[in-house]
């Protein structure tokens, strides 16, 4: 391997190289130049008035949350994490940031789609729950019950020796899994516990400075990419995700001895290096990045540049521009077939879902008469396309899935992309 390669494997894993070759891949379909997919812009207007409903509908004084995995950890407007961390003796703030690392990292790797037929029973609350609610309340429980720990005096935590030993039996367990309740990708899901576990425990530098290896030694690990000021770029949390994840994922792209995540091939995409025809996402690292914005703030960083991160390339963000007509498929025969991650029709949308994003947000901001700075694209997303993708797919497809509104496409997952 050259260490050309090695360097231009690097320049990919970041939110700047992920929204330069959204735009590109956007105006090449813009100008007809994809296979699978037809762009029109003009319907964008429409599409942005549609989110401003459903951001007023939601948060009518407009003051909406960061999209990210806090959200879920509530039922019906209860927050089920936050008053009960609030009331533990914390040793420090730092302890509280890394078991919130802990908890926040699991769930988010745990987040990928469910699948239609997949729901989860909270005891607590009566409640029954399905998709990403489903997911993080079911992580969440698991988290509080010591599932994940091996630190006898102290449940709330993720040991990685623990997440090495995780089976998809155990996953099972704590989400309910039967053959009537089938969740998508499980052996998937706890293979990438593993991996994670494994990849804690080969990297103390990056895992472990201040504790045993955990993934909330990653809070250590990004306080020390702080200035002086305790500043920290919103970018540089992803850019530390995807060094310290890389290993975990599994049958990925890899350049110069660099695991590259989600990172994938398209046709239409094209350079004179080794990077030519590939197409950076990264989107669970993104939405975990997103995540950990809360706790490093709780505990004292100031978090700059949160803009600097992209959107999410996921099924509600780009069911959102099908449905609403800025993205059709050429032929309509392909909605469908199922398609695997890594084909072009699948990567060229999950791009141009990151570029229209980008697009929509000052729309929606317009729309609603706010500013990027009382409304950044984390709350846009929030309020916001997510929710709007959701209410769009349950009104045109409500017989798809548990509850209605399936996507608009069928994707094969493992269980580790959407």
């Amino acid at each position: 391997m050259s260490s050309s390669d090695t360097r231009q494997a690097r320049s990919l894993l970041n939110a700047a190289a992920v929204r330069e070759r959204a735009h590109e891949m956007l105006a090449i379909g813009v100008a007809g130049g994809l296979d699978h997919w037809n762009v029109d812009l003009d319907r964008l207007s429409e599409t942005a008035r549609y989110v401003a409903a459903v951001i007023r509908d939601q948060y009518p004084t407009l003051t909406v949350p960061f999209h990210a995995r806090w959200r879920h950890f509530a039922i019906d407007g209860v927050d089920l994490w936050g008053p009960a961390a609030g009331t533990r003796d914390w040793l420090d703030p730092a302890s509280r940031a890394r078991a919130e690392f802990d908890l926040a990292i699991v769930s988010v790797l745990l987040d990928a789609g469910a699948g239609p037929d997949w729901s989860y029973r909270d005891a607590q609350t009566g409640r029954t729950l399905t998709r990403s609610e489903g997911l993080a309340i079911a992580s969440l429980r698991m988290f509080e019950a010591g599932a994940f720990s091996i630190t006898e005096d102290d449940p709330w935590r993720v040991d990685a020796v623990a997440l090495t030993f995780l089976t998809a039996a155990d996953l099972a367990h704590g989400f309910q899994v039967t053959a009537d309740n089938p969740l998508v990708g499980l052996d998937g899901r706890a293979a990438l516990l593993r991996r994670l576990g494994q990849a804690c425990l080969a990297e103390p530098d990056l895992f472990a400075l201040e504790d045993e290896p955990r993934p909330g030694g990653l809070f250590d690990a990004m306080v020390d990419r702080a200035d002086d000021q305790d500043r920290l770029p919103a970018p540089v949390i992803l850019e530390v995700l995807l060094e310290a994840l890389g290993p975990i994922w599994r049958d990925r792209l890899t350049l110069g001895g660099v695991d590259l995540g989600d990172c994938w091939k398209h046709p239409a995409i094209k350079r004179g290096d080794a990077t030519d025809g590939l197409v950076p996402i990264h989107k669970l690292s993104q939405w975990l990045s997103y995540s950990l914005v809360e706790p490093l703030q709780t505990a004292g960083l100031r978090i700059t540049d949160l803009d600097g991160l992209t959107g999410l390339a996921e099924y509600r963000n780009g069911g959102l521009f099908m449905d609403l007509g800025v993205l059709t498929l050429k032929d309509p025969a392909d909605a469908e077939k199922p398609w695997p991650v890594s084909d072009p029709l699948v990567v060229g949308w999950r791009a141009m879902t990151v570029a229209l994003l980008d697009r929509i947000a000052p729309l929606v901001r317009a729309e609603l008469g706010v500013t990027a700075g009382a409304m950044p694209l984390a709350s846009v997303l929030e309020g916001g396309t997510w929710a709007a993708g959701r209410r769009a797919a349950a009104e045109r497809r409500p017989d798809t899935g548990k509850g209605g509104g399936g996507p608009p496409l069928t994707i094969l997952s493992d269980g580790t992309v959407f």
